[in-house]
């Protein structure tokens, strides 16, 4: 293996293809896991698919995580109020990226506002399930960092 990246999806993401399908699209999680688990794979990573509703054990995700290859974090409504979330993404020394199915700019004011953006290393918002696909891209692709 050549390192593990972190999958970490936040509240009510446990319902896509379900949940306003016209928003975020038919993609399940599972697919998206699937999806994520082939590029791991394919570069000879181990990915680690999590998903909670609790912000407390995304945050002790976050921490188990924070020496990873990687992470890419969904991390739905706890972008628009988690301090604790902030707090734990500025302790990871790996590279994140943010993700958001739908572009949250087009959306109400207020969702265009992530407060953890400025904790990441990218975000990729609006691509629907795909983004999950090129976040996964750039962290198998980055030199290893001594």
């Amino acid at each position: 293996m050549s390192g593990r990246i972190y999958l970490l999806n936040g509240p009510n993401l446990n319902l896509l293809g379900e949940r306003e399908p016209a928003i975020y699209g038919r993609d399940t999680l599972a697919d998206i896991e699937a999806l994520c688990r082939a590029v791991a794979e394919r570069e000879r990573f181990e990915l680690v698919a999590r998903q909670t509703n609790a912000e407390h054990e995304f945050i002790g995700w976050l921490h188990e995580a924070r020496q990873a290859a990687g992470i890419v974090i969904n991390p739905a409504a706890f972008c628009y109020h988690s301090i604790a979330i902030l707090d734990a993404l500025k302790m990871c020394e790996c590279p994140v990226v943010e993700v958001h199915i739908s572009n949250i700019h087009r959306r109400e004011e207020w969702r265009g506002k992530s407060m953890l953006s400025s904790a990441v290393t990218g975000v990729i918002a609006g691509l629907g399930s795909d983004g999950y696909r090129l976040a996964m891209e750039y962290l198998v692709r980055r030199p290893a960092r001594a």
